[in-house]
């Protein structure tokens, strides 16, 4: 069996930048094992498969070692290879998923995502999770993952996490962030326990991440940088219990894989 293949840099306007994703077509779901085993031949943080559905589509994700409930920058991808690969005459996307339905529009040189917004709540730290970040944190909190907030963008950039002290913490994937210098505010986000050591760019930890920081800076639009070694530029917005996250997107390959 052939199935097409592409090779996606979410959430960047430049090649070799951004959140690298695969993006598989299918007519039809396969196996989930052959689904996990594909993802991990792929290597990459997401592989996206999708499958026609009338005007909509099904949607997964899955890493090398598991399959996820949600990823924005596979999204993003997966929009990117229909609006310019398949379906150019299409300008919103439906996808249907294990977070439910998710939509997907062009907007100019942007590419819309309307998100769930998860909202985070302070709480316990995990049994050596501060000290495996390390840094000087102000406060943890948790919504679609864990979120340790620091005093400032200078600080997140120069953390150097423990990775294998991560690892070991059960269920473990963590965002931290500050203000930004130049934009509102920073990320980066680790799950080394899923496969992902340092994620380029993470859309699914704006859903925290932008109900968090409207509550802080009292607005509801945001600039945002991820500030992982290839970068990613995200445009978001809260709009009650959504959250648009924006981007671009380049396409780096185009091809086929034999099963």
């Amino acid at each position: 069996m052939t199935i097409p293949l592409y090779q996606v840099d979410a959430f960047t306007s430049r090649l070799f930048g951004g959140n690298p994703a695969a993006v598989c077509p299918l007519e039809q779901w396969l196996p989930d094992h052959q689904l996990q085993a594909i993802a991990a031949e792929n290597n990459l943080s997401e592989t996206a498969f999708f499958v026609p559905a009338g005007e909509r589509y099904g949607l997964r994700w899955f890493t090398p070692y598991c399959e996820v409930d949600l990823c924005g920058h596979a999204t993003l991808a997966t929009a990117f290879v229909i609006f310019n690969e398949l379906r150019p005459n299409r300008d919103v996307l439906a996808f249907d998923t294990r977070s439910g339905e998710l939509a997907v529009r062009r907007d100019g040189a942007l590419l819309a995502m309307d998100f769930p917004s998860i909202p985070p709540v302070p709480c316990e730290p995990p049994a050596g999770l501060l000290e495996a970040l390390g840094g000087e944190p102000l406060e943890t909190l948790r919504g679609k993952y864990h979120l340790v907030v620091y005093g400032d963008e200078g600080e997140v950039r120069a953390l150097t996490p423990n990775m294998a002290a991560l690892a070991a913490i059960e269920n473990c994937a963590v965002i931290v962030s500050a203000h930004g210098d130049e934009v509102d505010f920073v990320s980066r986000f680790f799950a080394p326990g899923y496969g992902i050591a340092e994620d380029p760019v993470t859309g699914s930890a704006h859903c925290t991440l932008v109900p968090f920081y409207a509550q802080r800076q009292c607005k509801n639009e945001f600039r945002a940088l991820q500030v992982s070694a290839r970068g990613g530029e995200l445009v978001c917005e809260l709009r009650g219990d959504r959250v648009l996250i924006a981007g671009q997107a380049v396409l780096y390959l185009r091809g086929a894989i034999e099963v």
